[in-house]
């Protein structure tokens, strides 16, 4: 048998490389999954907003679906920059800085008028809380994402999907026709992987029009990018707790720092705000109650006309002792250290 160092230096370069193999198989598909330590009780504001160039051959939908972000928040953080051509070079932001929901950190948690989801795993012995974010796409408005409180009841990988006669009667005015049953496969928009509701007839599941997620184009179901679903189903037990809420704006704390995050009112509920600065003065003073506090309402109204999705520092002094409001954080420089891949 050949034992030079030249063949032992070949064999070991060999192994290394059937190593770093099974290593990139064995990680989950989401790479882009976002996956925080939780913080305390007192805290709200987790992750950093990152800031990217562009090249020639990607569009916004591309960017964001690299940084586990959805259509529309990119759109609305990046006012006048292309959506499909960007251009080699321009400065995109990736809006990965969030205020977590006011519901309970437990679960599932899903914003509709953020179109995103929030996931708090069970706590696991000898290691810190964690919460993962991903983006989703929701109901359109005659087909709205129903609010409250429902579990998981079932899951399902490879899913058939049975068309009920409202979606074939929409098809046929479409000038289409549905079959009774679409089997698993590509065609399916169930996608490969699907988690029904207590609410009847209503999903979270993967898709096989991945482009859509972060926009209002579903019958009510939850859509998610093919490889975020991916990585959840198996970690998400049959009933889990879902709380499904209404919050366009979210106001929350971190290092001494009032912050408050907008997004727009959704078509069905804007009756109900004339005056859409009422609902983020309301969102701020319960974040406020039994604090001596000062905010600057101007940075409030500023945060609201501009529906960003951004988190906005709105304590007196607060944008700039945090060096801007939008802290903006170059990703080729600075990661949040604390953000790591979901396991499986």
């Amino acid at each position: 048998m050949n034992h030079s160092p030249e063949r032992i230096r070949q064999g070991a370069g060999r192994l290394m490389a059937l190593l770093v193999l099974a290593l990139m198989l064995a990680l989950p598909v989401s790479a882009a999954a976002q996956r925080y330590a939780l913080p305390p009780a007192d805290v709200s504001v987790i992750g950093e907003v990152k800031v990217v160039k562009a090249d020639d051959s990607e569009t916004i939908l591309d960017i964001g679906r690299r940084h586990g972000v959805g259509y529309e928040e990119m759109r609305l953080a990046n006012p006048g920059v292309d959506v499909w051509m960007p251009g080699e070079g321009t400065r995109v932001v990736v809006p990965t800085r969030y205020v977590l929901p006011d519901a309970p950190r437990e679960g599932i948690v899903l914003n509709v008028p953020e179109m995103r989801l929030y996931y708090y795993p069970p706590a696991k012995k000898g290691e810190p809380r964690m919460v993962e974010t991903y983006p989703v796409s929701i109901g359109r408005m005659d087909w709205s994402t129903p609010l409250g409180r429902t579990r998981i009841i079932s899951k399902v990988k490879d899913p058939a999907w049975y068309p009920p006669e409202s979606i074939k009667q929409e098809a046929r005015e479409d000038g289409r026709e549905l079959p009774d049953v679409v089997p698993a496969g590509p065609d399916n928009p169930l996608g490969r992987f699907a988690m029904r509701l207590g609410l009847p007839g209503y999903l979270i599941h993967s898709t096989n029009r991945p482009w859509g997620v972060g926009m209002r184009v579903t019958h009510g179901c939850v859509r998610m990018y093919p490889e975020d679903i991916e990585g959840l189903f198996e970690r998400i037990p049959v009933d889990t707790q879902v709380r499904i809420v209404n919050q366009p704006y979210k106001a929350g704390w971190a290092a001494g720092t009032l912050y408050i995050e907008s997004h727009p009112i959704l078509e069905e509920h804007q009756d109900n705000h004339s005056v859409p600065i009422a609902p983020a003065v309301e969102t701020v003073a319960a974040a406020l109650r039994g604090r001596s506090h000062r905010v600057d309402h101007g940075l409030i109204k500023r945060a609201v006309a501009e529906n960003n999705g951004i988190p906005t520092a709105i304590s007196r002094g607060g944008a700039q002792q945090m060096g801007g409001e939008r802290a903006e954080v170059d990703v080729t420089q600075r990661m949040d250290w604390r953000k790591e891949k979901p396991a499986g």
